[in-house]
C-alpha cells in the first residue's frame, strides 16, 4: 500500500506537458488548440503578433501568453528563450500561425506571395529550427506543423496559399525521418473546412489587392474562394481542437491526422487522374 501511495506522488509530481503555439488570435484554430490542450492538463505558452489578440485567455492561469511575430528572428529567439527559461522545457511545438492568400496566380502581387510563405513556411521552420536543439537535449519532444486539405488537390484562386501549405506537407515529411533519429515525434495536422476566423482574413487581404486586369471577369469566383472554408457545414473549431489534441497527446501520435469538413472529399480527389479532378475543381470552382 505505501509503494502504491509513493507511486501516486510520484506521478502527481510529474511536469505538466509544456505545448507552444503560434498564431492564438481569438477565433482561430490556434485559440481552439490552446484551450484543448489546457483542458488535457497541459501548460499552454499561446502566441499571437499582439496579445491583444488573445484578451480571451489573458486572465486564465492556464495560458503563458507571448507576442511572437513569426517572420522574426529575434522574435522567436525570444519567445523561445523566455518559455525554456520560465519551465526548463518545451514538449509541443504547434506551427499554427498561418495567411491566406486569395487570387489569381498571374497577378497576385509577388510581396504577397513572399508574406505567404514567410508566415506559413519559413515562419514554421524558424520556430522548428528555435526549438528543436531543447527538445534534442532531452531526446524527446513532438513537432507539430498545421498543413492543408487544399495542398490535397491544388484548384484555381488559393494557388498561393495552397503551394505554401503543399511546402509545409513535404518538410513535415522530411522532418519526421530526420528529428525521428533524435527521438522527436512529428505530426502534420491536416484540417478540412474548419470554422475560423480566417475567412474574414482571406476577404481583408483580398480586398487590399484585388485589382485584377487578365481575370477580371472571374472576380466573384475569386471572392467565394476567400470563404469557401466557412459555410454552415464547416467542423466547429472546438470538436475539431478536440480530436486533434487527442490525437497529438498519445503515447505514438499519427504521422498524419486529418479532420473536418471536406477531409474525406479532398483525399478522394487527391488519387483521381488530374483530367478528372480538373474537371472537378472547374466545376467547383466556377472557371
Amino acid at each position: 500500500m505505501g509503494n502504491g501511495m509513493e507511486k501516486r506522488g510520484h506521478e502527481e509530481e510529474q511536469p505538466k506537458p509544456v505545448v507552444l503555439i503560434t498564431g492564438c488570435s481569438q477565433g482561430g484554430i490556434g485559440n481552439a488548440l490552446a484551450r484543448a490542450f489546457a483542458a488535457k492538463k497541459c501548460t499552454v505558452v499561446a502566441t499571437s503578433r499582439s496579445v491583444s489578440s488573445m484578451a480571451d485567455l489573458e486572465h486564465d492561469h492556464r495560458f503563458f501568453l507571448q507576442e511572437l511575430d513569426v517572420q522574426s528572428d529575434e522574435s522567436v529567439r525570444r519567445v523561445v528563450k523566455n518559455v525554456v527559461e520560465k519551465y526548463d522545457q518545451i514538449d509541443v511545438l504547434v506551427n499554427n500561425a498561418g495567411v491566406q492568400c486569395v487570387g489569381p496566380l498571374a497577378e497576385v502581387p509577388l510581396t504577397a506571395i513572399q508574406n505567404t510563405f514567410d508566415t506559413n513556411v519559413f515562419g514554421s521552420l524558424r520556430m522548428v529550427q528555435a526549438v528543436v536543439p531543447h527538445m534534442a537535449t532531452r531526446k524527446q519532444g513532438k513537432i507539430v506543423n498545421i498543413g492543408s486539405v487544399a495542398a490535397l488537390a491544388s484548384g484555381p484562386w488559393s494557388g498561393t496559399y495552397t503551394a505554401s501549405k503543399a511546402a509545409i506537407h513535404a518538410l513535415t515529411d522530411t522532418l519526421r525521418l530526420e528529428l525521428g533519429l533524435l527521438g522527436i515525434d512529428v505530426v502534420n495536422v491536416v484540417p478540412g473546412a474548419i470554422k475560423s476566423n480566417i475567412g474574414d482574413s482571406a476577404i481583408a487581404s483580398y480586398n487590399r489587392m484585388a485589382q485584377w486586369n487578365l481575370f477580371k471577369p472571374y472576380e466573384a469566383a475569386i471572392r467565394e474562394r476567400a470563404v469557401l472554408s466557412q459555410t454552415s457545414k464547416s467542423t466547429p473549431t472546438d470538436e475539431f481542437a478536440k480530436n486533434t489534441v487527442a490525437a497529438i497527446l498519445k503515447k505514438k501520435p499519427p504521422a498524419w491526422f486529418s479532420y473536418g469538413h471536406y477531409s474525406t472529399f479532398m483525399a478522394i480527389m487527391y488519387h483521381l487522374p488530374l483530367s478528372v479532378r480538373d474537371l472537378v475543381l472547374k466545376k467547383v470552382m466556377k472557371c
